[in-house]
């Protein structure tokens, strides 16, 4: 049985490096669902078992939140602050800086994915309007989405699970990583501007990208719901989730918003991606296979309890399997609040790396290609790289200075 569920683990996390597996019409969801009823059928779980190891708690979280998210989607809440930013009569370093704060801003309290998918299409079309080339806005927008949503325990999924399987209180969490999520990304936005200042222009016509319906009442209610949420994370001791779903559930009430537009804005593809790697995961380690493969690196010299090479793993398993996968296999090795700190800086902002780093880079690059704006990885490559490796220094020196040689003695 171990053999079978190797086998199985293998093939998908294969599926997670490239996307499907060769010769199938497959994402990395399907991958995903395929592989944890492949070992339901295989009879190396039971259905009892695979429901269990579903940590229920981030689920209803991300869903919750999507459910606001979606909310705010349908009052033109995103719809009028890109257009309202993408119209600033500032010169082009100043409305990157606008475009990265609002990402940023908006990425902290809400997936990331969702404010890069409303956001991209109104802020390409206003830079080609002014005969600007939205190259370097949007990559700028990816980068600040990744490195804001590093700043609280809701503004991606990985920080999601981290925090919840981790049991990290919001507040907390939040004081620790906003110091090196403000000074990354006020380096980026220093890089991103050092580095375009040859391609800031780029004249060609566009057609006009249709304008939400702004409607107050609707935006208000999501505000509110979102502002209460918040509320309650930080001064109650009610569980996440349930405040979460409590929002979601008052965003399903509404006399005018029928519930399928609501449900039609929910990422069910992300639920479900998420859900099959519990699964697969959790016949991984009940097999014994995960312990196993931390001593096979052990021997090999590579001790994930040590800070170094947490960060390190993460950082590049992020860029290989993608953060949320990387998480689910490197959590059970971050035993402190440091280590899940440092985990859930390390999966996200390595994000920024590469153009298939991060679900959000992939939103914007599919948006902006209907436009006729190709963000190809060559030139996400060379703003991408500079910006990871100045936030990775940025993240290693604050962690060094919070804990230093503490943190590091301290670990077996």
């Amino acid at each position: 049985m171990q053999q079978f569920v190797a086998g199985v683990f293998v093939l998908v996390y294969l599926g997670m490096i490239f996307g499907g597996l060769p010769g199938l019409a497959l994402n990395r969801t399907a991958v995903a669902l395929l592989g944890a009823i492949a070992l339901l059928a295989g009879g190396a779980l039971t259905s009892g078992q695979a429901w269990a190891s579903v940590d229920m708690p981030t689920m209803s979280l991300l869903f919750g939140l999507m459910l606001v998210s979606a909310q705010l989607r349908l009052s033109g809440l995103y719809d009028l602050l890109a257009r309202r930013i993408a119209g600033a009569q500032v010169s082009p370093p100043r409305l990157l800086l606008l475009v990265m704060a609002a990402g940023a801003g908006l990425s902290a309290l809400l997936v990331n994915d969702i404010v890069c998918l409303a956001m991209t299409p109104i802020l390409a079309e206003g830079c080609l309007r002014r005969g600007l080339n939205p190259v370097p806005f949007l990559i700028g927008l990816t980068c600040a989405a990744n490195i804001g949503s590093a700043a609280t325990l809701i503004g991606n999924p990985q920080n999601m699970l981290i925090g919840q399987v981790g049991n990290l209180p919001f507040g907390a969490y939040f004081l620790d990583a906003f110091p090196p999520v403000l000074g990354g990304l006020v380096l980026s936005w220093g890089l991103i501007v050092a580095l375009s200042r040859q391609d800031w222009l780029l004249a060609r016509s566009v057609a006009p990208v249709p304008a939400v319906e702004h409607r107050l009442w609707p935006m208000l209610k999501g505000c509110l719901l979102l502002a209460a949420t918040l509320a309650g994370f930080l001064c109650t001791s009610i569980p996440r989730e349930v405040l979460a779903l409590g929002a979601g559930a008052l965003v399903l009430v509404s006399r005018r918003t029928q519930s399928r537009r609501i449900f039609a804005l929910v990422d069910w593809e992300l639920l479900l991606l998420l859900l099959g790697l519990f699964v697969v995961n959790h016949a991984l380690a009940a097999a014994g296979l995960l312990d196993a493969m931390y001593a096979a690196v052990r021997g090999l010299g590579v001790d994930m309890a040590r800070p170094g090479w947490l960060f390190g793993a993460s950082a590049l398993l992020s860029n290989v399997i993608s953060n949320v996968p990387a998480v689910m296999l490197l959590l059970p090795a971050a035993h402190t609040p440091q280590d899940r700190l440092l985990l859930a800086l390390s999966s996200t902002l390595a994000g920024n790396l590469f153009l298939l780093g991060s679900i959000a880079n992939l939103i914007v690059a599919e948006q902006a290609a209907r436009l006729g704006v190709f963000l190809t990885w060559r030139k996400h490559l060379r703003l991408g790289l500079p910006v990871t490796l100045c936030t990775f220094a940025v993240t290693a020196l604050w962690l060094w200075l919070r804990w230093g040689g503490l943190y590091v003695a301290a670990r077996p």
